[in-house]
């Protein structure tokens, strides 16, 4: 199937889409230091949201753009802790999981749980196979956190951190700046990484996020956002209804311990093929190797990009609409790969800020990456940041509304 087959089924709303990636990669760009504000930009406010065991004082920025959209972000984790966006009659709901508190995000049930509501990810996003690679010869071992695999950076990673934030409106949007250094060695990873994430909410519906990082000492880097959404609203119940669209003829497959075998494998006849919309429902009951092994969808997607000699171009990678609300969500990347989640392992434990609880399948990850543990797979694009090098990645996702979508 050529691309541009591909592409027609997402006809309600990604043309639209694709005429504004372009515009998204210069007038959404990441924030230099002229764009700062001296002062809190019109449009955006700070609250205190609590403070940390260690006395460090945690930060709520509440972003708002021209049409109403709102968007809450605290600097542990870069977490966003809301978003609220309008049905297809306008009405406001939150569609990301996560909570009002900075004690819940501290608890010893979330932590249990360990599910990174609205989370930044680093160093690395997915797992890594025993916590180890090969690097110039010589055996790096990581801190484990998934029994012996090392998953989202490690038992401390980046959505565990205080960020540093700076608050900015520009012409490209009103948004936030997060940076964190990394020190040599954080986690077991080599290399002093300086990174910074921009989270821009633009008036055009959009939330760009753009990354950067920089390090010391070779080191593999593979960031990303982790948040969860529900487009009834959080705490509406599961998201088997919601409809997605993946733009990816090939996944890859895993083994019992989620880490991938390394095969690249076509989604043609299998559960995992989303290239034309379909409930995320309606193919778990299937008997399927890989869907037992994950409890679901949790699996990294290879992306069809366009032009090769167009590197680092954004492309579509997702759509999801929910026929009741009419919310549509479409998401785009310059990542090669789209981990999706479709919260296989919340239980209940949780309650969420509307009171309800996060039961099984509330919410659903779309993590733009690298592959998982690619690393240790020679035949993944890589994800090793040399020194001198810059990072840079970005992710575009679009709100927008379907009214001739019904149930």
């Amino acid at each position: 199937m050529k691309t541009n087959d591909f592409l027609m089924p997402w006809r309600l709303g990604i043309c639209c889409f694709g005429m504004v990636l372009s515009q998204a990669a210069t007038a959404a760009a990441s924030p230099d230091e002229s764009d700062m504000a001296p002062v809190m930009p019109s449009g955006i406010e700070r609250a205190d949201f609590g403070v940390l065991p260690d006395g460090q004082q945690v930060d709520c920025y509440r972003i708002v753009n021209a049409n109403g959209l709102e968007m809450r972000v605290i600097n542990y984790g870069g977490i966003i802790v809301s978003l609220k966006t309008p049905d297809r009659d306008g009405r406001l709901d939150d569609i990301v999981l996560g909570f009002d508190s900075l004690d819940d995000y501290l608890s010893d049930a979330y932590r249990q749980a360990n599910p990174y509501f609205g989370a930044l990810i680093g160093r690395y996003d997915n797992r890594i196979d025993g916590g180890r690679f090969t690097l110039d010869g010589e055996a790096v071992q990581l801190v484990t956190n998934e029994g012996s695999n090392t998953l989202h950076g490690g038992e401390r990673g980046f959505d565990r951190r205080l960020w540093h934030a700076e608050p900015f409106s520009s012409s490209r949007g009103r948004g936030l700046v997060l940076t964190y250094t990394s020190a040599d060695g954080e986690q077991g990873f080599p290399g002093r990484l300086a990174t910074r994430v921009s989270y821009t909410l633009t008036d055009s519906n959009e939330l760009v996020v753009d990354y950067q990082a920089r390090t010391s000492r070779a080191t593999p880097v593979n960031l990303t956002q982790h948040s969860y959404f529900n487009l009834q609203g959080e705490g509406s119940g599961p998201i088997l209804d919601h409809r997605l669209t993946i733009n990816a003829s090939a996944y890859t497959p895993v083994d019992a311990s989620l880490i991938p075998t390394g095969e690249i494998a076509p989604v043609e006849g299998t559960p995992f093929d989303f290239r034309e919309s379909t409930a995320i429902g309606a193919r778990l009951g299937q008997q399927n190797t890989q869907l037992a092994y994950a409890k679901g969808y949790d699996h990294n997607f290879v992306l069809i990009h366009g032009d090769p000699a167009d590197a680092g171009a954004l492309t579509p990678a997702a759509r999801v609409s929910e026929p009741d609300s009419g919310r549509v969500l479409e998401v785009a990347t310059t990542e090669p790969g789209l981990q999706f989640y479709a919260g296989n392992f919340l239980d209940g434990t949780l309650t969420g800020k509307s009171g309800r609880p996060y039961t099984h399948r509330s919410g659903l990850a779309l993590e733009t990456q690298h592959f998982p543990d690619s690393p240790n797979q020679p035949n993944f694009p890589s994800t090793l940041l040399q020194p001198g090098d810059t990072y840079h990645s970005r992710t575009v996702f679009r709100f927008s509304t379907d009214a001739t979508m019904r149930p």
